[in-house]
């Protein structure tokens, strides 16, 4: 047997058999974690392996048959022992494997700290008492109710994440799957939740009938599975149902009375439910009509305090879009929060709102702290709040507890492009440039052409003194207003003026009232301090919301040392020491920080 052994090493089988390995095993972990962000199903995965595993005697016989010659390819019986150059062939196999086993490390690690950073931060392991509730399926005859399908899930996941003890994913990452044939499994995975809810909805005329399954991943088994048949005026009262289900087979317990559904007139609820629906679609045209049809609801139900608020942030969104004027849309928005809380005064998504008036419209930003801190007071779990803390904690310059919040937001929205959008932003005005590369360039993989993300990139860059890679990512960005701005400043640190010029000229023929405070740093950025100053007291003038971001934004460097510029901040209530004294104590619940 020793000559047969001898044999083999001399025609490299045992190299060609490892080399095959290494790289077989490396194709499989290639395909195990890209494959799934493509939505491959998991069966394409199994087919890679058995192929791998099937082609391996096939590579032994054809190695012990054949050998690579200057020739090309020819049987070894055909080569005379002298000529054979098997030596040489296994010296370049040994390199090859070498090479193999180099990406497959390179690989193992990136996996480790780079492809699954964002879920240690999420806070693994699972916990017991975690949940994802999935966009429900229209089982209607017509397909046509997937308003009211989604709208049901996703008050049924409103609903279980005002219980404190209960981890929920929120509506981005949940709703991220819809459509898509991703196993429970692997969704539970994705979003580190040890429990599923799923469900359909089938209505006809005022008659509905709700299924829902809620599922344990880690074991795929059932925990509940119900059918309810009621009509469209018990629907508040079925998802008090299936709510407190869920919180009986989870074993969650409750610190006080389980949290009810806002009853409202069913038909303006419905209408409430395709208002959301429009407003999602973000469009100019999809905001007027959602506006509209709230309207709709309220004529039915006036006392609809959810839809009160959502007619305000329609107001606010069409006047941030510059369809409407601001003073008028503000002022509207304004009176039908304050409506809302006439009726509902611990209605948390109103203060929400109006601590984003009172920030972005106002500029008292002790007043939006007030709001917000009140909001948590009420629902210290709520993601909407907790997200307007963040962005207040930004505004503030006080980044360490904006990152906190982010974080606690990414656990509870995993694949979230706004959450890594805002978590960069945070990295990037904390100093950490290239974490905050790392962030957008995760959000940018979860929504590619995400307006503004390579924006925030190249801005990095060029701050970093890469201005020749900056321009490569403004000139990616697929929103015209910040790729014009990028290009301006890129092209002006590339000694480009001309060129600069004519994209500045541009952006302010578009962009005047729209982009008031970004136009003011862009000439900040080429150092012409007067017109930055000129914009400036523009950008007030027309309310522009990114004043928010002036004491920490990084591009008015040229003139912070400016006479104007401190009194310019004062001004707007923004100084240092006038945010120093804006108390704002708001920290993430205990439960993330302990992971």
């Amino acid at each position: 047997m020793l000559p047969f052994f001898a044999e083999l090493r001399r025609r490299n089988v045992y190299r060609a058999a490892a080399f095959y390995a290494a790289a077989a095993w490396l194709v499989v972990q290639v395909a195990t974690q890209v494959l799934p962000f493509f939505d491959f199903p998991n069966w394409s995965v199994r087919i890679i392996v058995v192929a791998a595993i099937v082609g391996f005697p096939f590579l032994l016989l054809f190695a012990w048959f054949y050998e690579f010659t200057p020739e090309g390819l020819k049987r070894e019986s055909e080569i005379d022992r002298n000529e054979s150059i098997t030596q040489h062939t296994g010296k370049k196999l040994d390199l090859l494997i070498i090479a193999t086993l180099g990406v497959a490390v390179v690989l193992l690690l990136a996996d480790r700290f780079v492809l699954h950073k964002d879920a240690n931060k999420a806070g693994a392991p699972v916990s017991d008492q975690s949940i994802a509730v999935l966009p429900f399926v229209d089982m209607s005859a017509d397909r046509d109710q997937g308003y009211m399908s989604d709208g049901l899930a996703e008050e049924l996941l409103d609903l279980l994440a005002k219980i404190p003890a209960l981890h929920v994913t929120s509506r981005t990452s949940a709703f991220s799957f819809k459509g898509k044939n991703i196993d429970i499994v692997e969704i539970a995975k994705r979003l580190n939740v040890a429990n599923i809810l799923e469900g359909s909805v089938r209505k006809a005329g005022n008659r509905l009938r709700i299924t829902v399954q809620l599922i344990d991943a880690r074991t795929d088994t059932h925990l509940l599975s119900e059918t309810y048949d009621r009509t469209l005026d018990d629907i508040f009262a079925v998802q008090d149902e299936i709510a407190a289900a869920v919180v009986l087979r989870l074993k969650v317990a409750l610190l006080g009375a389980p949290p009810k559904a806002h009853e409202a007139n069913p038909k303006a609820y419905a209408l409430v439910l395709q208002a959301r629906e429009l407003a999602r679609q973000g469009t100019g045209k999809s905001h007027e009509q959602a506006l509209a049809t709230y309207e709709q609801a309220l004529a039915i139900d006036p006392a609809y305090a959810n839809a009160l608020v959502g007619l305000a942030g329609e107001h606010l969104a069409l006047a941030n879009k510059g369809l409407k004027p601001t003073d008028e849309s503000y002022r509207l928005a304004r009176e039908a929060i304050n409506k809302a809380l006439t009726i509902d005064p611990d209605l948390v998504p109103a203060y929400t709102a109006l601590s984003r008036i009172a920030s972005d419209y106002d500029g008292d930003l002790a007043a939006a702290a007030g709001h917000i801190e009140h909001a948590l007071a009420l629902e210290p779990t709520n993601l909407a709040a907790i997200s307007a803390a963040s962005s207040l904690a930004q505004g503030l310059g006080r980044f360490d507890q904006a990152i906190e919040l982010d974080e606690y937001a990414l656990a509870h929205d995993p694949i979230s492009p706004g959450r890594h959008g805002s978590l960069g932003y945070d990295y990037a005005r904390s100093g950490r440039p290239d974490e905050a590369i790392a962030s957008y360039r995760n959000a940018l993989r979860l929504a590619p052409g995400r307006v503004g993300t390579q924006y925030n990139i190249g801005e990095i860059l060029l701050r970093k003194g890469d201005a020749a890679a900056a321009l490569v990512e403004m000139q990616h960005e697929p929103e015209e207003n910040w790729r014009l701005m990028g290009e301006t400043m890129a092209l002006y640190s590339l000694g480009r003026k001309a060129d600069s010029d004519a994209a500045l000229a541009e952006l302010i023929a578009k962009f005047d009232r729209d982009s008031a405070y970004n136009i003011a740093y862009v000439f900040a950025w080429r150092g012409e301090t007067d017109r930055a100053f000129e914009w400036l007291d523009k950008a007030v003038e027309y309310h522009d919301t990114g004043l928010v971001e002036i004491p920490n934004e990084p591009l008015f460097t040229n003139i912070a040392k400016d006479p104007r510029f401190a009194p310019f901040l004062r001004k707007v209530g923004k100084a240092p020491e006038q945010l120093a004294a804006i108390k704002f104590e708001v920290k993430a619940p205990q439960e993330a920080i302990q992971g």
